[in-house]
């Protein structure tokens, strides 16, 4: 005789490991559970909360500048390796993993060092006021330095090449690909590491700027831009040896970077407290405009994802912007932090220094709240049922209120007030002058289209 029976899998009843909670049936069927979605946003709301209850971004100092530190660099292919530069003319280079000097150049150039561009695993190339570019070799310093904290390595050696230019320099960057780089001064310069002197100059026929940043296209690495004094933002092409391309802004440019994930975009970190990006195909208007500074932004720089990027004001504060979303940064502030100079994103994208003019590089994590050190599995899928819980409920209105409210510093604040009080007089002005003017004649302006003043080829 055959009888039936049930039959019922042993694993989905009992604990994978030990120490695992043991698996609990559940019947999927709404009509089941009334309060869903009650308990799921008050889940949300908790979520949301914890999360600004354990951001806690600072992660360290690194010491060693006695001026304002004006530059970063960090190595393509190395995730701890970063290097700085100061207003005193000293360059060191950090470990950051040991939060150690690996080399340091106390008198690198006579005056402030503007420019710093690490080149492969072993060289360096600086730039400063002394209208000077050396090229360093940093492998010399023996690994034992790096076990021994309270040993620090100065390099006394002379560097390899020097490069004498006519003028100043503010910038300089290399290519990744050749020997060959270039530096910024009152024109664009082109050089190549085996010849002493420039190869090629780059300039627009009726410019008279000073080119304060220069950067290479990452994917064409034959395309170079640059912004510069008089409120201008030009494409090169080191191919054709003539800028193809410029716009005049509305007021200039601090420093430029470009995206790592679309060769076509362009960040542009303004004097009029935003920054902006360009798609170089229309110059005629920036993409997208992001808002938050209350002073003017002199640094940004992608994260090696491309979604997102850090940017640093005399507003003393970094801000981490989401790409696409042009309010609502992350702000990251301390109360001895003064004017930010320079910004970095790692190349691992969990971290981001900050160059400021008290003298130390700081280092903070990209996501304030994120742990640091092992994380379990467990504990990984826990945060990321968090981080889309809080994702899936930002619109309500208590959540998203969590989510986007930021403590600032008083200054900062009443600076963000004031501002806010002087746009809205601005917005309301030209409201009653559009009221009381012939229906036609004054048609409100985009913001966006207000930004680029004309476009020259």
């Amino acid at each position: 005789m055959k009888i039936s029976v049930l039959q019922h899998d042993l694993s989905s009843h009992t604990a994978t490991r030990p120490g695992d909670p043991t698996p609990v049936s559940r019947n999927l069927n709404p009509l089941v559970h009334p309060f869903s979605r009650a308990r799921e946003r008050t889940r949300a709301l908790n979520a949301a909360k914890m999360d600004r209850m354990f951001a806690k971004p600072f992660v360290g100092a690194l010491e060693g500048h006695v001026d304002a530190v004006e530059v970063l660099a960090k190595q393509g292919d190395s995730i701890s390796t970063v290097a700085s530069g100061s207003w005193d003319g000293g360059i060191i280079v950090h470990n950051l993993s040991q939060r150690i000097q690996m080399a340091q150049l106390p008198q690198g150039h006579k005056g402030k060092v503007t420019g710093l561009s690490l080149v492969g695993d072993s060289r360096l190339l600086s730039c400063g006021v002394d209208c000077n570019v050396k090229l360093w070799k940093i492998g010399s310093v023996r690994s034992s330095f790096l076990k021994v904290k309270n040993l620090i390595p100065i390099l006394q050696d002379e560097p390899v090449n020097v490069f004498p230019g006519k003028y100043a320099f503010n910038s300089i960057d290399h290519q990744r690909s050749s020997s060959i780089f270039a530096t910024a001064s009152t024109l664009v310069q082109i050089w190549d590491e085996t010849k002493s002197a420039p190869i090629s100059n780059l300039t627009f026929p009726t410019s008279t700027e000073t080119i304060s940043s220069v950067r290479f296209n990452l994917s064409e690495s034959s395309i170079l831009a640059s912004v510069g004094s008089d409120r201008t933002f030009t494409l090169y092409d080191i191919r054709t040896g003539k800028a193809e391309r410029r716009v005049v802004m509305q007021m200039r440019a601090n420093a430029l970077s470009w995206s790592p994930t679309f060769p076509t975009n362009i960040l542009l970190a303004s004097e009029d407290h935003n920054l902006y990006t360009f798609d170089i195909r229309r110059l005629d208007a920036p993409s997208l405009i992001y808002k938050g500074h209350v002073a003017a932004v002199m640094s940004c720089d992608w994260s090696p994802t491309g979604t997102e990027f850090v940017s640093g004001g005399w507003d003393r504060t970094v801000r981490i912007w989401q790409t696409g979303q042009g309010h609502s940064p992350e702000v990251y502030h301390t109360k001895r932090m003064q004017r930010v100079t320079s910004t970095l994103f790692t190349t691992d994208a969990r971290f981001v220094l900050s160059g400021s003019d008290d003298g130390n590089v700081r280092i903070w994590k990209g996501k304030a709240s994120e742990r640091l050190g092992i994380v379990t599995a467990r504990e990984r899928a826990a945060v990321e049922y968090r981080s889309s819980l809080v994702d899936r409920w930002k619109m309500d209105k208590e959540v998203g209120k969590v989510v986007r409210t930021r403590h600032l510093p008083k200054p900062v604040y009443t600076a963000n007030k004031l501002k806010n009080t002087m746009l809205e007089s601005k917005r309301v002005k030209e409201e009653r002058r559009r009221k009381h003017t012939r229906a036609g004649e004054s048609k409100p302006k985009p913001e966006r289209k207000k930004v680029v003043l004309v476009e020259q080829t």
